[in-house]
């Protein structure tokens, strides 16, 4: 497995991460712990060295899961985890609540930290912008933490680029972490010239489409009630039909390459930019090398010419968030 550098940070990853939350949370029912800890070993024996989690996957589950994964390699591997949510008392405890106020970030990491079994976090995102609490403020917390030794990078995730800025200015981001796929280009008009401007990584999660980019989803695709694509409007049925058209282009070009359209997916999004490192998540093995292999597929400029132009040729049908997560995205 190849390596990249975060931006300027000089964080080095794998060039493909693994994203941690579905082993716990939001896709279907959770993986038993031996199964999930069992899967991330075998991340790290295939060459990955990144791995993503969070405080609310689960919430806490995911990150206990990770923690035991990782101990006895932690010297060869970067943790990513997230602060910003909490309990929402005024609709029944779900972590719906934004907070990101520096008392409260400094003992969501002391949790997570234990949780980790670990004294440093590599990489600490803030989840989602809280605009009850200055982004100045929340990047100095981290900074803090930076100075006590307890994280090593800061990170922000779904942040619109004038909060980019403002934070970077207080402590450098070393990445950001936002939906980037085929199926989701906005970033590339709102918030890449930034980071490329200003030296930070970028880091896509659903680099699948929240797996419709694999091609095993179709309109007849039952989600399970535990599964959170079951309320995203973009998959709803008759949305999942109109946007075949993307899932017909890349297989396409994934059979010109004798490659799954999952590969050329994931190879797409490393030819954008070399400080792209996404992070697929899945639960079985057979997927995660599949996956992997998209690292190794190597798209000529033609190629990825030709993805460009034919894939914003097609409009994409539904939201990619139901009404109450996208009021908690930073524009």
């Amino acid at each position: 497995m190849q390596k990249r550098t975060l931006g300027k940070s000089g964080l080095e990853v794998s060039t493909l991460g693994l994203g941690c939350m579905g082993l716990s949370f939001g896709l279907g029912p959770a993986t038993e712990k031996p199964e999930a800890i069992k899967l991330i070993r075998a991340a790290i024996e295939r060459g990955v060295t990144f791995y993503d989690t969070a405080e609310v996957y689960g919430p806490y589950v995911n990150e206990e899961v990770v923690g035991e994964a990782l101990a006895p390699f932690r010297q060869d591997v970067v943790i990513a985890t997230k602060f910003g949510f909490e309990a929402n008392p005024n609709d029944g405890g779900r972590w719906n609540a934004l907070n990101s106020k520096p008392d409260h970030i400094k003992q969501v990491v002391e949790a997570s930290l234990k949780r980790l079994q670990t004294d440093t976090i590599d990489l600490l995102y803030q989840h989602r912008v809280d605009l009850n609490t200055p982004i100045e403020e929340t990047a100095g917390a981290v900074k803090d933490l930076i100075q006590a030794g307890k994280v090593k990078h800061f990170g922000l995730s779904e942040a619109g680029a004038k909060t980019i800025r403002r934070a970077h200015a207080v402590q450098p981001v070393t990445a950001l972490q936002s939906e980037y796929s085929l199926f989701w280009r906005e970033p590339e008009e709102s918030v890449m010239p930034t980071l490329e401007e200003l030296g930070i990584g970028f880091v896509p999660f659903s680099p699948l489409g929240k797996g419709f980019l694999t091609g095993k989803i179709d309109a007849s695709t039952k989600f399970d009630s535990t599964d959170f694509r079951a309320i995203v409007p973009r998959f709803t049925e008759e949305n999942r039909r109109t946007n075949q058209s993307i899932i017909d282009l890349v297989t396409k070009f994934a059979e010109q390459k004798k490659a799954t359209p999952a590969q050329v997916a994931l190879a797409w999004l490393l030819a954008q930019k070399p400080w792209i490192v996404p992070i697929p998540g899945t639960t079985k093995v057979s997927r995660l090398e599949e996956n992997l292999g998209g690292a190794a597929l190597e798209l000529t400029a033609d190629d990825v010419r030709a993805l460009n132009e034919a894939s914003s040729a097609i409009k994409i049908a539904g939201e990619r968030y139901p009404e109450t997560h996208r009021k908690l995205i930073d524009r």
